[in-house]
């Protein structure tokens, strides 16, 4: 007797029901991403008391510290030192907060194993500079409003007005983008966070005495202008004095001109070498990592 295969049995294959295709996940754009990012960095700078009061304080005391003893003096070109000052301090801030804050910083982060997880996320990589960028950005204009502010409040500054506000924006830009890719790149030649801030640090330093920062660029010996014109810092306090100073001190300068046109050479130069050693050099992992 042959057994009745009853209508309620298992469908064949030809019956049986197609599972619907899933759709592919979304991933958040990279904007989207850089928002989460830039938070992050804002809120880990934040909390570090210690790093924020160092990093907008110790401009300040410098500029209460020399405004004090020579602000009322004139220099050369018949301007207040105070206002020669502000120029280079406000050029030396930007390049702290961008180059000297990422070169120790990041090797840091590293080696806390920080970059290994986000490399190993789906987050776009370039989302993790973009937020280190937007924290910088931020930094650099807190700090340069508060040193004009002191400035003009206690030692008489002069802001300049018109176009060179144009000026003032364009070498802010180019020099904070070169700093920042210098010091991305600078952390591929640092070995581990510990010892970030002891070869950082005395760089920074010889570069702000040599680039017209702490002293008149042009009463320095040849040789040292010859060095600091190598490097990005000296071309950032020469773009500040001619936003910061009157038209006539340009005769005090060694080239008899401000040399717009040469800075933005030069800092636009330093982009191109920061990002192509950048991305060339920069690691993830640390040295113990492989």
């Amino acid at each position: 007797m042959t057994a009745h295969t009853p209508a309620s049995a298992a469908p064949t294959a030809a019956t049986a029901p197609v599972a619907a295709p899933r759709a592919p996940a979304v991933l958040p754009s990279l904007w989207a991403v850089t928002r989460v990012r830039a938070r992050v960095e804002f809120l880990s700078f934040i909390r570090g008391r210690e790093a924020v009061v160092f990093t907008f304080a110790f401009p300040i005391l410098l500029l209460v510290i020399f405004g004090s003893v020579f602000g009322g003096e004139p220099i050369e070109g018949g301007v207040s030192f105070a206002q020669y000052f502000v120029a280079g301090m406000i050029a030396a801030g930007l390049f702290g907060t961008s180059f000297q804050n990422l070169a120790i910083s990041i090797p840091i982060e590293r080696d806390a194993g920080a970059l290994k997880r986000l490399a190993g996320t789906p987050m776009p990589k370039s989302a993790y500079f973009l937020g280190k960028i937007i924290v910088v950005a931020f930094v650099a204009l807190v700090q340069n409003v508060l040193l004009l502010a002191i400035g003009v409040l206690f030692y008489d500054v002069s802001l300049p007005s018109g176009g060179r506000w144009l000026t003032y924006l364009w070498v802010t830009v180019l020099g904070v983008t070169a700093c920042t890719l210098l010091g991305i790149a600078a952390t591929a030649f640092v070995s581990n966070g510990k010892s970030a801030p002891a070869v950082i640090s005395p760089i920074a330093i010889v570069l702000q005495f040599i680039s017209g920062v702490f002293f008149v660029f042009a009463v320095l010996p040849t040789w040292m202008q010859s060095i600091a014109a190598v490097f990005p810092l000296k071309w950032m306090t020469q773009g500040m004095r001619s936003v910061f100073l009157p038209e006539k001190y340009v005769q005090q300068e060694p080239a008899g001109s401000w040399e717009h046109g040469r800075i933005a050479l030069v800092l636009a130069a330093w982009c191109v070498v920061g990002l192509v050693i950048a991305l060339r050099t920069f690691r993830w992992r640390s040295r113990d990592d492989g």
